[in-house]
């Protein structure tokens, strides 16, 4: 009996040590960590081991959603800063890079970053490079994005380095961009008046599924650089999907086909009623008017992934949702505001010294509480909480974003209680955070300058002090005129969002009952500040 026990110990220690996930000897470089599918996809690898190094333009954007033996080299394959140090000595490096969410010519970045990437490649060595790109016909006259997506493909395979690429449909997961989109529109809309893209045929993926693919993709034959197109166990259209997703919420909606809808219309209509701003619905609505159907399934036969069916990824993405905050979304992706990523501290000024220094809109106050107490209101700012004061303001002015192709307001916040830099956050980026002490939000409204807000709490005797500082960069005149001509609304902005704040630290309701009072003493401010500025 003593010998059993003996060897069913020794069996259970090399079953144990069996199932431990291996460690590799090359690591795994991962791009586009900072988005939806590249930071879920850096999660699973660190749970097999992998040794996971990530480029990234903003490193500190990741700091919160790596684990501490994941590194991050600071590049952008754009400009082809950082690539020959990230890919050293990389296994498989990949390649989840895109500009769709970017402002202007986006076909061009993409081409320029993926051929500064397959250079770069090449010239490491690399074994494998794994793509991922869009499901589309290639004999179709296919939208800007979709092309684009293929072209990526063709270029990285131009280097000699085998590909697996990957081309998928729709994403169905909590945070990804259609599934944002279609929850928003089956919550606020009992009647929906749809056009004619809702009809067109997709082949969903779970987003589960999809890492399983893209981890699996280490593995499998890389040497004639294959195409595999991946989807779910089931074809639907985006009208399916809101019925679906509607039937799960248990509400009862009515979908209105309306042909006269146009791109253009529907890329604004989304942008009032779901949190994707016109530009990128735009780009999405140009790629779903064509049918992505999975037409080759070469990866049922050489992967062991078993798809979900539709019912299935839309039930695992309502689950998620409900616990208030995705694992990673679309908006984390800081090409998704399509705004330069710089940061405060990096910053340059716009043009001459005049016209280009920083306008500073700075004020404090004492309260009552302790620092953590006194933070307490700032880490958990806009979202549903919203501003503090004048909100209505503030839902005017993500409403002018939204009509000038920005990100308008409805972003929210990943989480109710919980920041991270690099957290979308409204109209704002999270720039710098430090509990209890400092928060430094970056706009990424559509803006003639750039601008930054940002909270500081100190100790101060018994309780703490609140600083409370608005910065704005100017482009040129138009930009003076912009920050002068509604100086007096933005004092009215913040002075009444800093008491806000004071007034929940110490555990008061807050009401504005005089939000714009003494106007004219803040006009006299004004033209004080107008005549020191020499404007």
């Amino acid at each position: 009996m003593y010998n059993f026990v003996l060897v069913r110990m020794e069996l259970n220690k090399t079953m144990s040590h069996t199932m431990e996930p291996p460690i590799r000897s090359k690591p795994v470089l991962v791009t586009g960590a900072s988005g939806y599918v590249g930071g879920r996809l850096v999660r699973a690898l660190e749970d097999l081991g992998e040794q996971v190094r990530c480029l990234a333009r903003t490193p500190a954007h990741l700091e919160a959603r790596i684990s501490g033996g994941t590194s991050v080299v600071q590049g952008d394959a754009v400009t082809g800063d950082g690539l020959d140090m990230a890919l050293a000595g990389v296994g498989t490096a990949y390649y989840l890079i895109h500009s769709m969410g970017s402002a202007g010519g986006f076909e061009k970045k993409d081409r320029k970053a993926a051929s500064n990437f397959a250079r770069a490649a090449a010239g490491a060595g690399v074994d494998r490079v794994v793509y991922l790109g869009g499901l589309a016909n290639e004999n179709r006259n296919l939208s800007p994005h979709l092309r684009s997506r293929l072209e990526v493909g063709r270029i990285l395979r131009s280097s000699g380095v085998p590909v697996v690429e990957l081309r998928a449909s729709i994403v169905i997961g909590s945070g990804s961009l259609s599934f944002e989109m279609i929850r928003s529109i089956v919550e606020r809309l009992p009647v929906l008046v749809t056009p004619r893209w809702v009809s067109v045929l997709a082949q969903p993926i779970g987003i589960d599924d999809l890492i399983s693919y893209l981890v699996e993709s280490r593995e499998v034959d890389a040497q004639e650089s294959p195409i595999y197109e991946v989807g779910g166990a089931d074809c639907a259209s985006y009208a399916g999907l809101m019925r679906e997703c509607a039937r799960q919420m248990g509400l009862k909606r009515i979908l209105i086909p309306v042909p006269v809808l146009t791109p253009r219309l529907s890329s604004l209509w989304l942008g009032f009623v779901t949190p994707l701003y016109a530009r990128v619905g735009r780009k999405l609505i140009d790629s779903i008017r064509h049918p992505t159907i999975v037409h080759r399934n070469e990866a049922g036969r050489v992967f062991s992934v078993q798809p979900s069916t539709v019912d299935t990824a839309i039930q695992r993405a309502l689950e998620n949702e409900d616990r208030e905050f995705a694992e990673t979304r679309w908006s984390d992706a800081l090409s998704a505001s399509g705004s330069a990523p710089d940061s405060y501290s990096k910053s340059k000024p716009y043009g001459g010294t005049r016209v280009g220094r920083r306008l500073v809109d700075s004020r404090e106050l004492r309260v009552e509480a302790s620092p953590a107490m006194a933070f307490g209101p700032i880490r958990r700012i806009g979202g549903k909480t919203g501003w503090y004061a004048l909100d209505f303001l503030w839902r005017f002015r993500g409403l002018l974003d939204l009509l000038v192709g920005g990100v308008g307001m409805r972003r929210g916040r990943r989480s109710p209680n919980g920041l991270a830099v690099g957290d979308p956050l409204d109209c704002w980026r999270v720039e710098a955070y430090e509990p209890e002490s400092r928060l430094l939000l970056r706009a990424e409204m559509r803006l003639p300058g750039r601008a930054w807000l940002q909270f500081e709490v100190v100790p101060c005797g018994a309780g703490s002090r609140v600083r409370q500082t608005a910065i704005f960069e100017p482009a040129g005149l138009l930009g003076l005129a912009y920050w002068y001509g509604i100086y007096p609304l933005h004092a009215a902005v913040f002075e009444g969002m800093l008491r806000g704040i004071a007034r929940s630290a110490q555990g008061k309701p807050f009401h504005m009952t005089k939000q714009i009072e003494d106007l004219s003493a803040r006009e006299s401010k004004f033209q004080s500040a107008l005549q020191e500025s020499g404007f």
